[in-house]
Formats: structure tokens, C-alpha cells, sequence
């Protein structure tokens, strides 16, 4: 005699463990690819800051600099982003006999995975630019 809840617990412990194995993965993933994106980005913006001198120095507005820096950031990011939704929910759809209670293509997941992947492009492409946007230009022209 074994209760209910035994005895589906011993039939869907397996799937659950690796669901929540998958679960850990991907938060790990998330990460990296934050940490990842946010170095990618803050280094080209970093690389730029010659061509940040001499916008300025050629009558650009420190806020036309940041505009411009950002919105390149976002752009590329919403193609990267794109590209992975795509990528992620072919693998969604390929693993969905492992999902418990979630359908392969959660919108709220992805939106969560949206936002943060939004955030840290956004602060990674504002932080440079913003400190390249206040540079002497006679510095940034210097600079090699």
C-alpha cells in the first residue's frame, strides 16, 4: 500500500531533478551571457571614445553621443536577442515532454530573460558612453 502522492512522486522524480537541473542551467547561462554581453558592449563603446573625441570636437552634443551609443547598443541587441528567441524556442519545443507546468514557450520567461538581457545592454552601452560623452575632446583626439 503506498499513497497517491508516493506514488506519483516516484514516477516523475527523475524528470524533476532534471528539470530543475535544466532550470539551474539556464539561470547560470543568463548570466554568462549578462556578464558577456555587458563586456562586449562596454568594450567596443570603450574603443570608440577617439570617435567620440572627434564628434565632439566637430560640434556634437554630449547628448547627441549618448543617444546615438545607446540606441547602437539596443539595436544590437534586439537582433542578438531575436536570434536566441528563435534558437531558444526550437529547443523549447524539442524538450517539451521535460516541462512540468510550464508550456515550451512561457512568456513570461522569455519576457523575464528579455528585460534582463534589455537592462544590462542598456547600462552597458550608457556607462561608457556617458563617461566617453564627457571627455575633453583634445584628450579623446590624444588617445591611441
Amino acid at each position: 500500500m503506498v499513497t497517491m502522492s508516493a506514488a506519483l512522486e516516484g514516477g516523475t522524480g527523475p524528470v524533476r531533478a532534471i528539470t530543475t537541473l535544466l532550470t539551474l542551467f539556464a539561470t547560470a547561462s543568463l548570466l554568462v551571457a549578462a556578464i558577456g554581453l555587458y563586456g562586449v558592449v562596454a568594450f567596443n563603446m570603450r574603443r570608440r571614445t577617439r570617435d567620440f573625441g572627434v564628434r565632439l570636437a566637430l560640434g556634437a552634443s554630449s547628448p547627441q553621443i549618448l543617444q546615438s551609443v545607446v540606441r547602437e547598443g539596443l539595436v544590437l541587441t534586439a537582433i542578438g536577442v531575436a536570434g536566441g528567441f528563435m534558437l531558444s524556442v526550437g529547443a523549447g519545443l524539442a524538450l517539451r515532454r521535460l516541462l512540468i507546468g510550464v508550456t515550451p514557450t512561457d512568456p513570461p520567461t522569455y519576457l523575464a530573460v528579455l528585460g534582463v538581457l534589455a537592462l544590462v545592454s542598456l547600462v552597458a552601452s550608457y556607462v561608457p558612453a556617458r563617461r566617453a560623452a564627457r571627455v575633453d575632446p583634445v584628450q579623446a583626439l590624444r588617445q591611441e
